[in-house]
C-alpha cells in the first residue's frame, strides 16, 4: 500500500529541525520502501505492505524520537484516502496570490463532519467542506484575514492538525500516485 506520513510541526519557524535526508534514511531503516520526502515541512511518501496505518504511526514516531530525540505527531493516510479526498476537492482551488486554500488533516479524536459546527466559519467568505479525515478550507486571499481560519488556530482540535496547502496536497497526491 502507498502512504504519506505527515509530520506535525517540523521545521516551522525554526523548531523540531528535521533533515529531509536523514528523515528519508530513518524511514528506510525501518523497513519503509520507494520513500520519498516533499518539501521541508514533513511530508513523506512511502511503501509497506507488513503494517497498519496505526502500526506505521507508531514506528515512525519512535523512529523520529530515536533519531531526531524529537517527540513529532505523525499522520498517516493511504493513497485510498487521498483518493476519496481528491474526488471531493474542488478542481479550481488552488493557492496563489488570489485564493487561500489549505486541508486540514485530522487526527482520528477529531475526525467527524460534527468537527464543522466546532469552527466560526464566516459566510460569503469561507468555503468548508469536510472529507473523511480532513476539512478542506477556502478563501479569498483578500479576506484571508476575515477568515474564520484564524480563530481556529490555537483550539484544541486543531492541536489534533496538521495543515498542508492544496497545492501541496496535489503533489503528495502525485508523488503517491507515481509510486
Amino acid at each position: 500500500m502507498i502512504y504519506v506520513a505527515l509530520l506535525r510541526g517540523v521545521n516551522v519557524g525554526g523548531k523540531n529541525k528535521i533533515d529531509m535526508k536523514l528523515l528519508k534514511e530513518t524511514f528506510v531503516r525501518i523497513g519503509m520502501r520507494s520513500v520519498v520526502t516533499y518539501i521541508n515541512s514533513g511530508n513523506v511518501v512511502f511503501a509497506d505492505i507488513q503494517h497498519s496505518k496505526v502500526e506505521i504511526t507508531t514506528l515512525l514516531e519512535k523512529a523520529i524520537s530515536e533519531d531526531f530525540q524529537l517527540k513529532i505527531k505523525v499522520l498517516v493516510r493511504s493513497i485510498n484516502d487521498f483518493n476519496h479526498m481528491m474526488e471531493i476537492m474542488p478542481n479550481y482551488w488552488k493557492n496563489d496570490r488570489d485564493m487561500k486554500c489549505d486541508v486540514l488533516f485530522l487526527w482520528d479524536e477529531v475526525d467527524g463532519e460534527t468537527l464543522l459546527r466546532e469552527l466560526e466559519i464566516k459566510p460569503n467568505i469561507d468555503t468548508v467542506i469536510y472529507a473523511p479525515g480532513a476539512v478542506l478550507w477556502a478563501v479569498d486571499k483578500c479576506n484571508a484575514t476575515k477568515s474564520g481560519l484564524l480563530k481556529f488556530v490555537g483550539t484544541s482540535p486543531y492541536k489534533k492538525t496538521t495543515v498542508r496547502n492544496v497545492n501541496t496536497t496535489r503533489k503528495i497526491y502525485a508523488i503517491m500516485k507515481e509510486l
